[in-house]
């Protein structure tokens, strides 16, 4: 049986971080799984009902972008240069409150995922209210989700009351349990000072008995421990530890103000990290402890967060300021290489999200990948792998395959009507003006 999809004459990059890639070689897509890759002279007859030459691109696992509100595109730039509280609570909370529907989430989540895939993301946790209307528009690009529903103590968008924000979410997982295969449903508590110990406690028993990945906002700013209420720790980390939050389907989200101790937690409990290195640098927040998170087995994963603070979805804009600033903290060239990084994108993403048979190419895994064109006056000569770090942008994507479908050809998105989602984004946004 001829393959569905065969992409010829590339650089193949089978596991980002470990080794340089074939350098002449060709994939295989059938059924939705990589069928076949190796170099070109041991390829079986160039057959397929789709053949792509890749003219000397890198084809590589899909970028994974670990923590993202999709919806907030529409907040995109409403609210710059200001510090963390001010920013949530003057600005993005009430904007919150008065526009959020779910015809916002649908629009800009859409807008959201169409970004993503041209940039070569294809799979994203994301975290929001009417999350259920962000999953229908992240199936319609054709992108990827652990899709999460948001709980917070206080009346949100869609839950009245916050008494009905773990029920709703409850209903929320049952609705998604294999509705589509694109789509993980999943929970995402807003933060420790945002839900009391009784709601995250009750959040967690319900992602532990549908056995669903668990997002929290953790220790963003330096003054979150003082504004939890009825604090169990010393720091936020060990406020979760006490509440017995962290297990290994918990993904901590930023962890920028953190200690040893917390440290040595996260890792003994083999909790989960997403980092958002641009929104941590953009509200001023600080710079997460990477090299120490990782030199300890903590599993990180690189997040883009809202395109309200950072302000793009771009993971490779990410990856090469992620690997920058970590220069500067430590004042260590060396402290975490280009390596780490693409890795943290791709395979360590995947393993933080819980999805198996991601962020690799080895024969049978989910066929999630992208073509980059490194024809490209600012990625030659190309060494290797690290240019992509530090020279590539999402703009360099030509083609991305998601659950061995195109989604992406030659730069245009195939599913949806950009155009259209664009101009409807805009007309939302005329009510904030």
């Amino acid at each position: 049986m001829k393959p569905d999809i065969l992409i010829l004459n590339a650089y193949i990059l089978t596991e980002p971080g470990r080794a340089n890639g074939v350098e002449h070689g060709y994939v295989a897509v059938s059924n939705g799984r990589i069928h076949r890759t190796g170099p070109m002279e041991e390829m079986q007859g160039p057959d397929a009902v789709e053949i792509i030459d890749a003219r000397g691109g890198v084809v590589m696992p899909g970028l994974v972008n670990t923590h993202c509100h999709a919806a907030m595109t529409l907040f995109r730039g409403l609210a710059d240069d200001l510090e963390l509280v001010s920013w949530l609570n003057d600005h993005i909370f009430p904007a919150e409150a008065a526009h959020v529907n779910p015809e916002m989430v649908y629009q800009c989540s859409k807008l959201a995922a169409a970004e993503m895939i041209l940039s070569g993301t294809t799979l994203v946790a994301d975290g929001y209210f009417f999350e259920a209307v962000a999953a229908r528009a992240f199936c319609e690009v054709g992108l990827r989700a652990v899709a999460a529903q948001g709980i917070i103590d206080f009346p949100a968008p869609g839950v009245p009351g916050p008494q009905e924000a773990v029920q709703n979410a409850s209903r929320f997982l049952d609705d998604w349990k294999e509705k589509n295969p694109l789509i993980t449903p999943a929970l995402f508590a807003h933060s420790p000072y945002t839900c009391s110990a009784h709601t995250l406690t009750k959040a967690k028993d319900l992602a532990r008995i549908h056995n669903v990945p668990f997002f929290i906002h953790v220790a963003e700013g330096p003054r979150e421990h003082s504004m939890i209420q009825d604090a169990r720790g010393a720091t936020p980390v060990q406020h979760l530890d006490a509440l017995g939050i962290l297990d290994e389907r918990t993904v901590c989200v930023h962890c920028v103000w953190i200690d040893d101790k917390d440290i040595a937690i996260l890792a003994g409990h083999n909790a989960k990290v997403s980092i958002c290195p641009q929104s941590h640098m953009k509200l001023a927040s600080g710079l997460a402890p990477l090299a120490d998170m990782l030199d300890n087995g903590v599993v990180v994963g690189l997040g883009t967060d809202g395109a309200a603070s950072n302000n793009g979805l771009d993971l490779f804009r990410e990856m090469d300021i992620c690997a920058k600033a970590q220069k500067v903290k430590s004042m260590d060239p060396v402290a975490v290489q280009a390596s780490r990084v693409l890795k943290m994108a791709t395979t360590s993403g995947a393993e933080a999200l819980g999805c198996t048979n991601i962020g690799t190419l080895k024969e049978g895994a989910i066929a999630d990948l992208i073509l980059v064109d490194i024809d490209r006056p600012h990625l030659q000569p190309f060494y290797g792998p690290d240019l992509l770090v530090y020279s590539a942008g999402g703009a360099d994507v030509r083609t991305v395959i998601i659950d061995g479908a195109l989604v992406v050809r030659d730069r245009q998105v195939v599913n949806i009507d950009l155009e259209e989602t664009m101009a409807a984004v805009r007309r939302l946004a005329q009510s904030l003006m």
